[in-house]
């Protein structure tokens, strides 16, 4: 169901409202699968704003938001054609705000509560030029892109464009690379360390497949770069003076491409002494730009795979995605406003 309506709404929302909005909603701890506090805020500030907005259930009391704009009009009116989308989650841990004279400091700051407010600013500048544009802000994209995956179901016909909001720089991303995860087991016989021959040991078997692993050679693309690997997890064993029956490993590989060989590469490289599963991935995917805006390579995923139905996908934010989840996050007042003037322009743009 669509929030309440109001028939007066405000001034366009100025760089300093969006200076203060982010700092709002920074301080509103929404940690991923505790999204609830900040999606109500978010709520009320678009009811506020005469904007027709939805909650879409998610999970328990997660939800998504879906808003546009008031039509001023009874007669039914066809879902914008151009939608700004982003995540309402951050990851650990809740960091409050706080600011300078040229930065907003505190978790979420860029990834990416800053964001969201500026799309709103940005929607409002347009609404007053007469341009109306939807608004998406999901859970879960931090983990497991849960909120996408469930708006995925529930896009307006109409939807051609999504303008995702990540940290960029305000530069359009070309491709965002994909993510694969990997885990690798070895299995076992505990023995006394002092008879390692009446054992078998996990963890020299997973130790010889990591090593393969780190050392096999990985595709790249000429435009994007290159497929990197992180171990980013390693646990096993039960006592310096005990063979260990049992070694694990989790990996993430970061795509340039589809992965089919990819996976079969991982799985003989590792070697039959351990057992390799795939539990996520997220595809890469190439990405619409837009004249005269500079372009980046996205090195990291996003929820642009799961949103197929929103339309075709455009990605840019203010923030750098370099101090995003680090204690010292932070996005610079001048961005933000520069990003608000970035996405009035992409919106018309792909309005032509």
């Amino acid at each position: 169901m669509f929030g309440p309506t109001y028939g007066a709404r405000s001034a366009i929302l100025s760089t300093m409202d969006a200076v203060t909005f982010t700092r709002q909603l920074v301080d509103i701890e929404s940690i991923t699968g505790n999204e609830a506090a900040v999606g109500n805020c978010v709520y009320g500030e678009l009811c506020r704003l005469g904007y027709q907005t939805a909650k879409m259930p998610v999970e328990g009391d997660r939800f998504n938001l879906y808003a546009v704009p008031e039509a001023g009009s009874r007669k039914p009116q066809a879902a914008p054609s151009v939608t700004f989308s982003t995540h309402m989650d951050t990851v650990p841990p809740f960091i409050p705000s706080s600011e300078d004279e040229s930065r907003i400091y505190g978790r979420g700051s860029c990834d990416a509560k800053g964001i969201i407010a500026a799309q709103i600013a940005a929607s409002e500048r347009l609404r007053q030029q007469g341009v109306r544009v939807g608004l998406l802000f999901v859970v879960g994209e931090e983990r497991d892109s849960l909120g996408a995956d469930v708006a995925n179901k529930h896009a307006p016909s109409g939807c051609r464009f999504l303008v995702n909001g990540e940290p960029t720089e305000n530069r359009i991303a070309l491709a965002s690379k994909g993510t694969l995860r990997v885990e690798v087991t070895a299995r076992g016989k505990m023995a006394h360390s002092a008879y390692p021959e009446l054992g078998d040991s996990a963890i020299d078997k997973l130790i010889a497949a990591l090593a393969r692993l780190r050392a096999m050679p990985l595709p790249s693309d000429p435009e994007v770069g290159p497929c990197t690997l992180n171990i980013g997890a390693i646990e096993g064993g039960h006592a310096p003076n005990v063979i260990s029956d049992h070694a694990h490993a989790d990996l993430l590989y970061r795509l340039v491409g589809a992965s089919d060989d990819l996976r079969r590469q991982i799985v003989a490289t590792a070697g039959d002494q351990v057992e390799v599963s795939f539990p996520l991935e997220i595809p890469f995917v190439r990405l619409r730009t837009v004249e005269g805006v500079p372009q980046m390579i996205a090195a990291f995923t996003t929820d642009i795979p799961k949103l197929t139905n929103w339309g075709e996908p455009l990605l840019i934010g203010p923030g750098s995605i370099h101090v995003a989840h680090t204690d010292g996050e932070y996005i610079a007042k001048q961005e933000l406003a520069e990003a608000i003037e970035l996405y009035c322009r992409i919106a018309k743009k792909l309005m032509g």
